[in-house]
């Protein structure tokens, strides 16, 4: 659901990964994705500033933070 509402009101996609990242940053609660990658086959983009505040904004939204 996360995920549509940013499609849908900021008009971009994002991989869940970022979410993952930006609860990460703001010190969430995380667990331990059982089909999560040791490594990665290609290093994910860094999120623009743009980016960041929509996701915090949907996570808001959503009751995350």
């Amino acid at each position: 659901m996360i995920k549509e509402c940013i499609e849908a009101k900021y008009d971009f996609k994002v991989h869940t990964a970022y979410f993952a990242e930006i609860k990460r940053d703001l010190g969430l609660p995380m667990y331990d994705a059982p089909d999560a990658a040791e490594e990665l086959k290609q290093p994910r983009k860094h999120l623009t500033a743009e980016k960041v505040e929509a996701i915090k904004d949907v996570l808001k939204h959503f009751e995350v933070i």
